[in-house]
């Protein structure tokens, strides 16, 4: 007996399909099942949340339903993506191009890995990567940036890591654990990355 054509393209929808790949980790769309598992709970968590700017109030169920609901409209202003262990087919962070403009084609990076078990293995890197390369070569930006926390070591040798260069500081922006912290910015144009590289070229 074959199987239906129309349940297997509800399961898949309902698990999510992969939209870019690589070694260790996927990328596909943040899907409001997600919301089930454990992903609220991160923005809850004071050492996920040490080195950026969530964590002040309580992060609810509905915000994390209505973050999913506007990720999967294709609103073409951002790029939100789930990232998933290939091995356990586990959500364990999300990335996003965000704030996306296509006359000045840039846009601003950020991520957040939430499983702590998934912490140090590389996936942030792989990840990373992926949607930049992405955001160069099929989006057609011309630079991406991002800035976080003075104490968020992990963030700023990802964007180093990244092809970022350190472009500015905006001093005592962010007061975070009993006192202010600067902002650092970074940046990367396309002709920086190594979008070739990447492409196999």
């Amino acid at each position: 007996m074959q199987n239906d054509p129309m349940e297997k393209n509800g399961r898949e929808q309902q698990k999510g399909v992969p939209f870019l790949h690589g070694e260790k980790i996927y990328l596909r769309t943040l899907l409001y099942s997600d919301c089930d598992g454990p992903y609220p709970t991160w923005f809850n968590d004071r050492d996920v949340c040490h080195g950026n700017s969530h964590h002040i109030f309580p992060y609810t169920l509905d915000q994390a339903r209505t973050y999913a609901l506007q990720s999967s409209q294709n609103h073409r202003s951002a790029l939100i993506l789930a990232i998933i262990e290939k091995t356990s087919d586990r959500h364990i962070g999300n990335v996003a191009l965000d704030t996306i403009d296509y006359i000045s084609r840039c846009a601003e990076f950020s991520i957040i890995i939430g499983e702590k078990k998934a912490w140090g293995r590389g996936y942030g890197r792989e990840a990373g990567r992926l949607i930049i390369t992405h955001g160069f070569c099929t989006l057609n930006l011309h630079r991406i940036s991002c800035g976080t926390l003075e104490t968020n070591i992990a963030m700023i040798r990802l964007a180093r890591y990244l092809k970022m260069e350190q472009e500015g500081c905006r001093r005592q922006a962010i007061f975070k654990n009993g006192r202010y912290l600067d902002v650092i910015e970074f940046g990367v144009l396309a002709k920086e990355f190594d979008v070739l590289q990447d492409h196999g070229a």
